[in-house]
């Protein structure tokens, strides 16, 4: 990452120190492997063979091929100028278009990369969880590119509303096991694809899809997934010829929104801004806003911010958009907001809707419902007088809105 002679505020300099986690995969004192002892060899072995890969020019040369030629990157920082009249007279509002990589979301960046790590391990059998589905169809898709066997762990209730994907990663010749347990969306999905892997340790390798989990995951997600913020840094000074004011981004567990402020992270002046899942709003208690609502504690194997009781147990969460019902996040982000090098704020599903239909008619762009958060939180930012006139804004458009039609249409009371 190219370093820029700035002066940092206390908060940046903190954040400098934890640029990766240390050897216990820590960020100051988030992250960890909180696994069974069976787990532990495992983990090892992946950390071993990333570490390496770093270094191996053959490995890193393919995947550079593989990311242009296969994923279409680079994706492009694009300008939208009826968007950005909507937000506030005289901002300027980039979109990173994520949706425009293969499979429509930023999910195969990281996807490609554990699957290529996995060949090269000779892990044949591939496990992921998945949420609204990218995940999930992006393993299908580089597992059916490389020759691996692909099994997808989702709940029934986003089985449900998100079917489209679900024949997707049916039609790449993956097995979807629907998760009948607990709340049946993303967390128990995460659970049931660790238990998968705790059996079958020695021929699985888990494709984790989010920048969460035990060691070395955060890291090697954030790595996989920081090409956005390596090419939106390039791309706005190219267009610009100075950096963003601001970023936003939504936050599930995490990956796109890490994938685009960690290349930015030695520029102090710009503001970070991750939009957690409101809900139906804050004071109904039905939301998924860790960061802005939760404290810290253990789920999936990473010490991290998540929703929980006074009991210590993991509470029920809501969504509109599955991708971003985890009542959990990654542990860099915990770190962000503690040191207050990025902060975090709630939009409702009703917000959510809002960015979503205000995109797609004032730019002919469809985002995908996380992705609209984001959007939506920025017009209410603009309506608050709080993006000065001259803001240069990037948001991060993770996927595209194909997958939640159906959620939108039936939101929104439209018979199809």
């Amino acid at each position: 990452m190219h370093t820029q002679k700035q002066t940092s505020r206390p908060d940046q300099e903190a954040y400098q120190h934890q640029l990766y986690p240390d050897h216990h995969g820590h960020f100051g004192t988030f992250g960890g492997q909180f696994v069974p002892e069976s787990l532990m060899p495992v983990l090892t072995e992946l950390e071993a063979a990333y570490e390496e890969s770093l270094t191996n020019e053959a490995f890193q040369s393919e995947l550079r091929h593989q990311l242009h030629s296969y994923v279409g990157r680079p994706t492009t920082l694009h300008y939208v100028p009826r968007f950005s009249e909507l937000v506030a007279p005289g901002v300027k509002v980039y979109l990173k278009r994520e949706d425009l990589a293969h499979t429509g979301a930023h999910k195969i960046n990281n996807a490609l990369g554990q699957g290529m790590l996995a060949k090269k391990m000779g892990k044949k059998r591939i496990i992921a969880e998945t949420g609204a589905g990218q995940h999930g169809v992006a393993t299908a898709t580089v597992c059916a590119k490389l020759g691996l066997d692909c099994i997808i762990y989702m709940g029934e209730v986003d089985i449900e509303r998100q079917s489209l994907n679900v024949f997707r990663m049916k039609l790449l010749g993956a097995e979807v096991r629907s998760v009948k347990s607990g709340t049946r969306t993303l967390k128990d999905a995460i659970n049931e694809a660790i238990r998968d892997w705790v059996t079958n340790v020695e021929t699985t390798f888990y494709i984790f899809g989010t920048a969460a989990g035990p060691h070395p995951f955060p890291r090697i997600v954030r790595d996989y997934q920081s090409v956005i913020g390596i090419e939106a840094r390039k791309q706005i000074l190219e267009q610009e010829g100075r950096y963003p004011d601001m970023i936003l981004a939504c936050v599930g567990g995490g990956s796109n929104a890490i994938g685009m402020f960690y290349p930015f992270a030695d520029v102090p002046d710009i503001q970070f801004i991750g939009v957690e899942a409101g809900g139906t709003g804050m004071e109904t208690g039905k939301h998924a806003s860790t960061l802005v609502a939760g404290r810290p504690g253990v789920l999936h194997g990473t010490y991290s911010y998540l929703l929980q009781n006074e009991d210590g147990q993991v509470v029920d969460t809501h969504s509109i958009s599955a991708g971003l019902d985890y009542p959990g996040v990654g542990p860099e982000h915990s770190y962000l907001k503690e040191t207050g090098r990025a902060t975090y704020a709630s939009a409702t599903d009703e917000t959510a809707l809002r960015g979503l239909q205000a995109l797609s008619r004032t730019e002919g762009i469809i985002p995908a419902l996380e992705s609209s958060h984001a959007l939506g939180h920025l017009l209410e930012l603009g309506e608050q007088g709080k993006l000065p006139e001259g803001s240069l804004i990037v948001v991060n458009l993770s996927g595209r809105g194909d997958k939640d039609m159906m959620t939108v249409a039936k939101a929104l009371n439209v018979t199809l």
